[in-house]
């Protein structure tokens, strides 16, 4: 697959790039390029290797899911300094 100096106008109008008309031909040769790797990535034959989502095994850390106590918002906010009615206070940011 090839890219044209319209297509690559076309994908600058469709990403809000502006791209002057010298960079348009350097920039063809970089998609180019891309698109010349990828075709060179869909060529490997990956029958029989499994998806992975990192080069080295990775198991994920989970929580027992159980019930805390719970209900300690007042040890929560005791630390802010100013609260109302258990909420935290904060400065007005945006007028």
């Amino acid at each position: 697959m090839s890219v044209d100096a319209k297509t690559v106008r076309r994908i600058a109008h469709l990403a809000r790039i502006a791209v002057a008309d010298e960079d348009v031909a350097p920039l063809q040769g970089e998609l180019n390029a891309i698109l010349a790797f990828v075709e060179q990535l869909n060529a490997v034959d990956v029958d029989g290797v499994e998806p992975m989502t990192s080069v080295t095994p990775m198991i994920m850390k989970k929580r027992v899911d159980a019930v805390t106590e719970g209900g300690r918002a007042g040890d929560i906010v005791a630390n802010a300094p100013e609260t109302e009615d258990g909420y935290f206070l904060v400065p007005k940011v945006v007028e």
